[in-house]
């Protein structure tokens, strides 16, 4: 049941990065490692679309903390750099507030960010956030290590922390986001700006948790990044390493189970019948679909039943637009807020789900000349967060397939944009509307949830299934498991299950 040497034969379902950097590391340690993708690319929600000359990345547009890759492509055979164009963005964020307010944050800096806050905002603004982002950066240097770059098995881990209570109270693990930005900021725009670090992960920041306010340190403190071309290159970038590490890559292939032979895994079952053996599986997949379809096994179901229990993140309404001119003051991301952000949770996670009324609207255009057919043009990602799909009117969640609602609440995005003094609509070439239930289809993503469950409640980072499952043989990696979604915690985690691996 082994390779040459001892090694072992690994299947990784799933080509998202998750799995392709899981594929990599394991190849590297000798491991023979098949990679199945259902569809007819790999990257998973690092998608990419272009057309007429215009280039728009359809999932993450923001690479952060790149020491990860830069880990996983120097263990794995060269250099990040050589691999991608990595680029600094500086600027990097365009903050625009309900009463005309506006504040440009630069790409790196905490301190150069305050000076930003302090001129926009006046008052303690400034102090305030250098305040806050002292109490960030002790929780990040409490939680890296044990929290992020290791296994995460149950609560019990946060028994570790018990023997400081001084750490207790730094990482404040029954607070929420919320909470703790109203205990150091004073102006509400800041508090604002805050909130939507939550939406990172997926979640509400009434129910997020204070640990949270590590993404905006390490935005700020490793600084903000773009792959030139965009930062769905990753994925051709991780496909190149996979075939120069001898991975077997095999598209168009739907795993229908995982097989278990003694209570251990034995292989997984194509969807054509054939049976393709392995003595390791690794899943990245979402953990939903894991344990409710595709492992018939009672500590399967015991897995799933703890998912139920969990929030599901919220999904992404997306708008691809291809936009003549230049526009002055445009950075390379953007957000208008709105007067009331707490309606946009309301609509999102509350008994009544519906697209949200009055969203923060997020636009990503990438000053790249590779992205755009010429200077006098522009390539706008649009991104409104939104509820699940559900053709069935399941909780939560909404049918985005419903006749005519994408295209009307693409009308009403592009209106309340400008409504809020960015009014693009007679500069549109032309657009493309990408919704919940797209998402779905194309990465078998339940409801189109971007990060599988979300980080809502205190004991939401005990809710997301460890690496190693119960099952012997069974991994899991991705955005559905721990450490979390997002590429820098993607890629943690593959580096975590290669590891696990490595002592099984």
């Amino acid at each position: 049941m082994e390779g040459p040497l001892g090694m072992s034969r690994v299947i990784v379902i799933g080509g998202g990065v998750g799995g392709m950097a899981t594929a990599a590391r394991l190849s590297v340690k000798g491991h023979t490692v098949t990679l199945l993708e259902q569809s007819d690319r790999l990257g998973g929600k690092l998608g990419r679309y272009e057309r007429d000359g215009f280039v728009f990345d359809t999932g993450p547009s923001l690479f952060t903390l790149p020491a990860v890759y830069r880990d996983l492509f120097l263990k794995t055979g060269g250099a990040l750099e050589d691999a991608v164009d990595l680029q600094e963005v500086d600027p990097a964020f365009g903050y625009h507030f309900a009463d005309g307010t506006s504040v440009v944050i630069p790409g790196v800096s905490p301190a150069r960010a305050a000076e930003a806050m302090q001129a926009a905002f006046g008052g303690t603004a400034g102090a305030d956030w250098r305040t806050f982002m002292d109490r960030a950066g002790a929780m990040w240097r409490i939680t890296r290590e044990p929290f992020l770059q290791s296994p995460l098995p149950d609560w019990r881990t946060l028994m570790s922390l018990a023997r400081n209570p001084g750490d207790v109270r730094t990482i404040a693990p029954f607070s929420t986001l919320r909470k703790l930005g109203r205990e150091y900021l004073k102006d509400p725009r800041q508090r604002q700006l805050l909130d939507r670090y939550a939406t990172y992960t997926g979640s509400d920041p009434r129910q997020a948790p204070a640990v949270l306010a590590t993404i905006p340190y390490i935005e700020q403190t490793f600084g903000a990044w773009h792959l030139g071309g965009g930062v769905s290159d990753l994925a051709r970038a991780l496909e190149q390493r996979l075939g120069e590490r001898g991975v077997t890559v095999r598209l168009n292939t739907s795993v229908s189970r995982i097989t278990l032979a003694n209570g251990s895994v034995s292989g997984v079952e194509l969807s054509d019948g054939s049976v393709l053996e392995a003595d390791i599986v690794v899943a990245n997949a979402d953990a939903s679909q894991v344990y409710g379809t595709l492992v018939d096994d009672p500590r399967a179901r015991k897995a799933d039943d703890r998912l139920a229990k969990a929030t599901p993140s919220l999904a992404g309404f997306v708008m691809l637009l291809a936009v003549n001119g230049r526009t002055d003051g445009l950075q390379h991301h953007n957000v208008w807020f709105p007067k009331d952000y707490d309606m946009e949770f309301d609509d999102i996670f509350g008994r009544t789900p519906r697209p949200p009324r009055d969203p923060a609207i997020y636009v990503c255009a990438p000053d790249d000349p590779k992205m755009r057919p010429n200077d006098d043009t522009e390539a706008w990602f649009v991104l409104i967060n939104a509820p699940r799909h559900s053709a069935t009117d399941a909780k939560g969640a909404i049918d985005w397939d419903a006749p005519g609602l994408a295209e009307s609440y693409g009308t009403q995005v592009l209106d309340l944009l400008a409504s809020r003094g960015m009014d693009i609509r007679d500069r549109i070439r032309w657009s493309e509307t990408r919704t919940p239930a797209d998402l779905e289809r194309r990465t078998l993503a339940p409801g189109g949830s971007i990060y599988g469950t979300s980080s809502n409640g205190s004991r939401a980072a005990f809710q997301r299934p460890a690496n190693q499952s119960e099952i012997p043989g069974l991994f899991l990696v991705g955005g559905s498991s721990h450490p979390g979604g997002g590429l820098p915690l993607v890629g943690m985690g593959a580096e975590i299950v290669a590891e696990l691996i490595g002592r099984a």
